[in-house]
């Protein structure tokens, strides 16, 4: 495994099988690490599809968090929205192609795929949020981009999630949908986690829109 060292964040880069332009950005949830999802290429099954496995940039019980627990969770999303525009600004400049790439988030890297995707100044190819939740959905339909909100955008969660409620999650989709964002959202019988099922179902979805 390898890693950009001219980043700001940590992280773990794993090469498509088949060189390619297009490239995943992988955020983790609370207490994770990178290591977390070295083990979720093979299940994308994607050959053309690079990896870069992100640090979130605080510590927090042996692993990273992107941000503080509620109510404190603004100044680290902030600034954890800095690091990754810096990041994806310095990836994108020669090496990938924004609009060929994914970011997938789970649990706090879902909220950050919403809180910062839907802002960041270029437009993607999907945006993949898993079993979390926003953080300010009016703010957000005030400041996103308003390019990314026609793109694609899938959502999944969890009917028995016991740490982020499913039907906050709901709500809150329903709300963006409502402002605009074309938004899919798939619900699973399932916990905090993720399904193979959704796996299977994630990969199906990349390859209609790559």
């Amino acid at each position: 495994m390898t890693s950009y060292e001219n980043l700001e964040l940590e992280n773990i880069f794993i090469p498509a099988k088949t060189p390619s332009k297009k490239l995943m950005i992988i955020l983790h949830g609370r207490g994770d690490s990178s290591e977390g999802f070295v083990g979720f290429p093979p299940f994308l099954a994607l050959d053309d599809m690079n990896y870069i496995l992100f640090d979130a940039p605080f510590e927090y019980m042996g692993g990273n968090s992107w941000y503080q627990l509620p109510p404190e969770q603004l100044p680290g999303i902030e600034y954890s929205r800095t690091l990754l525009t810096k990041d994806l600004d310095t990836l994108f400049e020669s090496d990938f192609e924004a609009d060929e790439s994914f970011l997938f988030g789970f649990s706090q890297g879902s909220l950050l795929t919403f809180e910062f995707g839907a802002r960041y100044h270029k437009v993607l190819a999907g945006y993949i949020a898993i079993s979390g939740y926003i953080y300010d959905v009016p703010t957000l339909l005030e400041e996103m981009n308003p390019d990314v909100n026609a793109k694609n955008w899938l959502c999944t969660h969890g009917t028995s999630d016991p740490v982020l409620s499913y039907e906050t999650s709901k709500e809150q989709i329903e709300q963006l949908q409502d402002g605009g964002f074309d938004i899919e959202f798939v619900t699973y019988d399932k916990d905090h986690s993720i399904d193979r099922d959704e796996l299977s179902m994630i990969s199906e979805w990349i390859k209609k829109r790559k």
